[in-house]
């Protein structure tokens, strides 16, 4: 007998996703507030040195790539919670297609950074492996990140062959000229900024799905296999737990820490970048796992029931607040009607924006949750995906 699609909520699950979509903002806000050559290159614009440094540094050991692989994970488990393993896959493409429409209108009109088209497209491949086995998912899975370590990691390596200082200075200067032009553009307004978001979208969506398409896929993969094993539902014991986020916890910041540090010592030359992105790339699934394994044990304790219901809101809430977040930013660093001040901020006060946002956002989420059935967007989306108005006030039902 195949397993129903399920309609329960799970508090370790929610908790994760609302943690997830809190950390993603750490990274993201470098590509709200800089270019995105310097989200790539930190040495591109503005001041890095001393605090900022220091910034640059922990959020790149912390959270780079760590809380987008979280997510990813979550989103292949929540392919298992809404299609179930059965033959019918029920509502899932009608809803990979609205999810798909959202993601080009935000990737499109409001940020470049978008990951919900990516989502989408592959969540309707994603969806084919739902009823394999625990074990065939993590295998397929680690193939899957190896295929995209090769292409990415392996890309890098390549590319010093091909760099020489005379082609690196002219790359340089073409880049500068760049980012000045595109930090005017987004001074002046919303209007103004709109092409360069769309080219820079284009082209990061391409670039994504080539470098990181497949690790993307592995990740969903992975997370499928978790929710089936019991791992996600924090339905393993214990010691289990905590050896798991021991392990995953050390191993990860050290492999990270010593990516960052690379970057550092070598002053952000081209080697330093591929010898660091190669750590980050792989310590980030370590470290991403040792977190994971953190949230199942602490969701397991009552002393921390109320936390994690707390981060569980969040969760409930990721894609409303996901997007959110980029309405937040953009009219921070965007110009008319914005603020404008794209290229100003410095990145120990693009840290005191997060603080700020994950604190509002921590806030209203259970706020709202307390009186709605779905987030706002969430609403939305179900409504679309259902083709029929869903009840949003708690006590009416809704589709299962």
């Amino acid at each position: 007998m195949t397993a129903a699609p399920r309609t329960d909520r799970l508090v370790s699950i929610d908790a994760l996703r609302g943690i997830a979509v809190l950390g993603i903002l750490m990274m993201n806000v470098q590509g709200f507030a800089m270019t995105p050559f310097a989200y790539d290159n930190p040495t591109m614009q503005m001041d890095l040195t001393g605090a900022n440094m220091t910034v640059w540094a922990l959020a790149h050991t912390f959270f780079h790539l760590k809380f987008i692989t979280i997510f990813s994970t979550l989103f292949g488990a929540g392919i298992i919670l809404m299609a179930g393993e059965g033959e019918d896959t029920g509502k899932h493409y009608p809803r990979m297609l609205w999810l798909l429409l959202i993601g080009a209108i935000h990737a499109y009109l409001l940020w470049w950074g978008d990951i919900l088209v990516t989502y989408a497209l592959l969540g309707m491949l994603a969806v084919k492996a739902r009823r394999l086995g625990s074990v065939s998912l993590v295998v397929w899975g680690i193939v899957l990140i190896l295929v995209s370590a090769l292409l990415m990691v392996g890309g890098m390596y390549l590319g010093l062959v091909f760099t020489t200082p005379e082609s690196a200075a002219q790359q340089e200067g073409m880049l500068t000229g760049m980012i000045e032009n595109m930090t005017a553009a987004y001074q002046a307004g919303y209007l103004d900024r709109l092409p360069w978001n769309a080219g820079m979208a284009v082209v990061g969506q391409l670039a994504g799905m080539i470098m990181l398409g497949a690790r993307t896929l592995g990740l969903m993969f992975i997370g499928m296999a978790l929710f089936k094993s019991g791992f996600l539902s924090a339905s393993w014991g214990y010691a289990r737990y905590a050896v798991l986020a021991a392990i995953g916890l050390a191993a990860g910041l050290w492999i990270s820490h010593t990516g960052t540090e690379t970057m550092i010592a070598g002053e952000f030359d081209p080697r330093a970048m591929a010898d660091g992105n190669a750590y980050a790339y792989f310590g980030s699934l370590v470290l991403a796992f040792g977190y994971a394994s953190t949230i199942m044990l602490l969701s397991k304790i009552g002393l921390f029931s109320l936390v994690m219901k707390l981060f569980a809101a969040t969760g409930r809430m990721a894609f409303t607040n996901y997007l959110t977040q980029t309405l937040i930013m953009t009219f921070i660093f965007v110009g008319t009607p914005g603020l404008g001040l794209f290229g100003t901020v410095e990145r120990v006060d693009q840290a005191k924006l997060v603080l700020i946002v994950w604190a509002a956002q921590l806030i209203w989420s259970p706020l709202w949750l307390s009186v709605f059935r779905f987030g706002p967007l969430e609403w939305v989306w179900r409504s679309l995906t259902y083709g029929q108005m869903q009840p949003l006030l708690k006590g009416k039902t809704a589709a299962a």
